[in-house]
């Protein structure tokens, strides 16, 4: 009985993984077993990354309100607790959008919940 390869699954496992490290240096790109540890290696920061962005814009929100609230005389957690109190529904991306593109939308709410 002769031996029995599929060596269409190999090849196209081959070719994917040398497909994802195109524009990789040196050995990174055209050798199998380094190009699969590269791979593997920046899916797992691209996973990472994900979840960072999220962090690193929230921070963002919260620094440019927390800026726009402070020339009207408030802290950043007090104008959160008073938004709170009133029942205001907008969340921390909406607000930065507001303090930055509308400054004077973003006073009258301020006014609004002293």
């Amino acid at each position: 009985m002769p031996r029995s390869v599929n060596a269409v699954a190999s090849k196209a496992r081959r070719k994917r993984i040398l497909k994802a490290a195109k524009g990789y240096y040196g050995k990174r790109k055209n050798v199998l077993t380094v190009a699969k540890n590269v791979v593997e290696k920046g899916l797992t920061y691209s996973y990472v990354g994900r979840k960072l962005k999220k962090r690193e814009y929230r921070a963002l929100w919260i620094a440019r309100i927390n800026a726009a609230v402070r020339e009207e005389g408030l802290t950043y957690s007090e104008f959160i607790h008073k938004l709170n109190q009133k029942q205001v529904g907008l969340d921390r991306k909406v607000l930065a959008d507001l303090a930055m593109n509308e400054p004077e939308s973003f006073k009258k709410l301020v006014a609004s919940v002293k």
